[in-house]
């Protein structure tokens, strides 16, 4: 089931925040977003439902291995965006942006070939 972009950044987010706090609160999640709570109680549903999010009993957030391997692919792309376009001189808060859009739309066939440009040039 292919996801939409939305809920891939919130994917990306509880990764994000798994990595920098150690624990992910809904909380969390909507300021990091800048989104309501309500939007974040939504999203972990239907990613629950999916199977990408559990919601623990403590109400924190994890991620599935299935949610894992899908977030680390949408933060690898990012990250890759980001920095190619702030070294092509790029505002830095412009190539997030930027970086947060494309990341949602390259097929893994065309990532993995501009990487590979990347890596061996």
């Amino acid at each position: 089931m292919a996801l939409t972009s939305a809920m891939e950044d919130y994917l990306e987010a509880v990764f994000m925040l798994q990595k920098q706090n150690g624990y992910v609160r809904c909380v969390d999640v909507a300021k990091q977003l800048r989104v309501k709570k309500p939007s974040v109680s939504r999203a972990v549903k239907e990613l629950s439902r999916s199977d990408h999010l559990v919601k623990n009993a403590d109400g924190t957030l994890s991620l599935t291995e299935t949610g894992l391997q899908l977030a680390e692919q949408i933060y690898e792309k990012h990250r890759f965006f980001t920095e190619r376009l702030i070294a092509a001189g790029v505002d830095p808060k412009t190539a997030e942006q930027d970086a947060c859009g494309i990341e949602h739309v390259i097929s893994s066939e065309s990532f993995q070939k501009l990487k590979k440009v990347f890596d061996d040039g």
